[in-house]
């Protein structure tokens, strides 16, 4: 619920043998050798020369829109935390401890037989609230009622909320000592408004199955003239979308830099009762709030207005079934993949219940299944390798701005004082959540999930205005992910990323820094980004360069922009180099900084070979290796559409960034990859 860059997109690959669908890993210490397609010219198609073998061979699994080694390692984080979950059961916990909260939450959604036997019980009594609105101002109370911390500012996957409007609480702005409440748009079920205005035929396609999908909720839950509400409700939602901001416009910080304080909400967004919209969602004495996209607080205010009372009751039934849709009888469930996973994904299948109850366990009750994951999986010794191998990036990163030769002396010093003070958690958090205050019943599924949103929801709203934590943890020890976060001027590595392939003592240093170091690289180099350099040491927002330097970055910026517009995944689609941006810069800034550090770790002696291959050729075969993946078709347009990271393959070819890369493979002018060296981006 944070401010951060998170790392992942589903776009991570393989530096070791990783077959799928639950058979063996075999562990190779170094580059998959068997993974590299000989046939294919490096410097024609770097990600086909590192994965084309490994990419003819792998099939994706009928429960997968992809396969790469962020699903194939969370597969095993999945297994260990359910091996977890079925220790603590075993052991018979006490009532009321975390062991039983834990037990009782997956054991009631893992009873199908009770959650058929229930029909729809466990929302009837919300679906009549919301049938005895009478009034807009009731609706506003009723919108407020929804509000909750379902939105990520930066990480763009879950920029928007289901719900009308989203929290989230995070340091403020301009005084990072204490936690301010921001407020984002929201109130679309399609990932973004893309999905509701563009012209293409894929997402006319999409549209008309979502209208379909629409309709056939409501009809499973009883309404009557389903196909008519269903058009209300769409035609509501595309109205929504023509409101909202874009992702590439999200990203611009000074355009979300907008304090509103209560009174302001009823001149700047007419239309919707703000009064009760505030008191419904516990927030009436809050003085002050972030609006990030004022422009759309305007649209949808006045929506509520313009819009018939019995549509927006429809609206915010459908949302609720869609909330609760995976844990209502089969019926919906299964209409909730036909559409979001088999329809939008290209998934045939869902995954198995039991991995679906840890990721709900994890949800709820992360941290404290993440203690035990970390205290077995995660070893001190290991923890103080990793830390080690951060410390040598992070200085060899700061030896680059040494270096710079256009950046001024004044803003050489606050980049370095960033680096200075940044925070860089490691496996797991020093603070655990207490969930003694969540109430977790046998039998509950639904109430347990509403409680325990309520129950993050309201942890978070007494903060705001407290002193904020710049060691918070936004992810737990079982996420196979890693997380910048500009407001802390922090970065984390979960412990489950830092395994093998991504990380493995065995492997030779080249291998490490290709792999684990250049994502840590790219972390690290988050701080920098088009996002990250507006914020200074403190994770304060203020604009810390002379405008010559300023200038010269942003022309930097522009230029890799232009590049990755130039990619077509397909060709009616290109990757958007604006909304990638932030991505793409700490992709190339992190595998420089990464490649600077192994080398720094040779201490003046040359990389052993290995398989025949340099040191230089194993740590960026590493770093394609990263971004292997085979992907349907269907899951490849969402990514593109609405993250904020590029697809694998041209993450892989930012190599062709890199001076090294050149030497290394012997890459000539005339190959489809080759940049003149004025070409090349160099930002850091």
């Amino acid at each position: 619920m944070k401010l951060r860059h998170s790392l992942l997109a589903g776009a991570l690959g393989s530096a070791l043998v990783l077959t799928v669908a639950g058979a063996a890993q075999t562990s190779t210490h170094g580059v998959a050798i068997s993974h590299i397609d000989a046939s294919v010219n490096p410097g024609d198609d770097f990600f086909h020369y590192a994965n084309g073998t490994w990419i003819k061979q792998t099939e994706i699994p009928a429960d997968r829109g992809s396969v790469n080694v962020f699903s194939l390692l969370d597969n095993i984080s999945s297994k260990r935390t359910s091996g977890i979950i079925e220790d603590v059961a075993k052991s018979n916990p006490a009532a009321g401890s975390e062991a039983r909260k834990i037990a009782d939450l997956y054991n009631s959604y893992m009873d199908e037989k009770a959650i058929e036997d229930a029909g729809l019980k466990p929302v009837e009594a919300q679906l009549a609230s919301i049938q005895k609105i009478k009034d807009k101002r009731e609706l506003a109370k009723a919108l407020g009622e929804t509000l909750r911390l379902d939105v990520d500012a930066l990480n763009n996957t879950n920029f928007h909320t289901q719900n009308l409007f989203g929290l989230w609480v995070a340091p403020g702005f301009h005084d990072t000592s204490r936690y301010a409440a921001y407020l984002l748009q929201g109130g679309l079920a399609l990932p973004d408004r893309q999905y509701y205005l563009s012209d293409s035929k894929h997402m006319q396609e999409v549209r008309e199955a979502y209208l379909k999908h629409v309709s056939t909720v409501l009809k499973l839950a009883g309404y009557d003239n389903p196909d008519a509400r269903a058009k209300a409700i769409f035609d509501l939602e595309h109205a929504i979308a023509e409101k909202h901001s874009s992702l590439a416009e999200n990203d611009d910080i000074h355009k979300a830099d907008n304090t509103w304080t209560a009174a302001d909400f009823a001149k700047n967004a007419p239309g919707l009762d703000w009064r009760e919209y505030f008191r419904g969602a516990g927030l009436e004495k809050q003085k002050s709030f972030i609006v990030w996209q004022p422009s759309a607080f305007t649209g949808e205010s006045a929506l509520v207005a313009s819009t018939s009372l019995d549509t927006w009751k429809d609206w915010l039934a459908y949302h609720l079934l869609e909330q609760y849709s995976g844990v209502l009888p089969k019926a919906f469930a299964d209409e909730r993949f036909a559409f979001f996973g088999q329809t939008l994904t290209g998934t045939p299948q869902q995954r198995p219940r039991w991995q679906r109850g840890v990721g709900v366990v994890s949800g709820v009750l992360g941290d404290a299944v993440g203690k035990i994951y970390a205290q077995r999986y995660f070893t001190p010794e290991e923890k103080a390798q990793v830390q080690a191998m951060v410390a040598n990036i992070i200085e060899a990163f700061r030896q680059r701005i040494d270096a710079l030769d256009w950046m001024n002396p004044a803003t050489k010093a606050e980049a370095k004082a960033k680096l200075s003070t940044l925070y860089v958690g490691i496996g797991y958090t020093d603070k655990w959540d207490d969930y003694s205050g969540l109430q977790i019943k046998a039998g509950d599924i639904v109430g347990n999930l509403e409680r325990a949103s309520l129950f993050e929801y309201h942890t978070w709203v007494k903060r705001i205005g407290a002193p904020s934590d710049k060691k918070a943890w936004t992810m737990t020890p079982q996420t196979v992910n890693a997380v910048n976060l500009p407001l802390q001027n922090a970065i984390d590595f979960p412990a489950a990323i830092l395994q093998p392939p991504f990380y493995d003592p065995e492997a030779p240093a080249a291998v490490n820094y290709g792999a684990i170091g250049a994502i840590m690289g790219h972390e690290i180099s988050h701080t920098f980004d088009t996002e990250g350099s507006t914020f200074d040491s403190k994770g304060a927002l203020r604009n810390w360069w002379t405008p010559e330097d300023l200038k010269h970055f942003e022309g930097a910026t522009k230029k890799l922009a232009e590049q990755y517009d130039t990619y077509h995944p397909f060709p009616d689609v290109a990757v958007n180099g604006e909304q990638t941006l932030a991505e793409n810069i700490a992709d190339v800034a992190g595998i420089a900084a990464s490649y600077d550090a192994f080398h720094a770790s040779l201490k003046g002696q040359p990389a052993p070979e290995k398989d025949g291959l340099t040191g230089d050729q194993q740590f960026f075969l590493a770093f394609g290796q990263n971004y292997a993946m085979v992907v349907r078709e269907a899951s490849l347009r969402r990514q593109v559409a609405v993250d904020s990271h590029s697809p694998g393959e041209y993450r892989a070819s930012t190599v062709r960034n890199i001076d090294a890369w050149y030497k290394a493979f012997n890459i000539e002018a005339g190959r489809k990859l080759y940049l003149t060296p004025e070409e090349r981006v160099r930002i850091w």
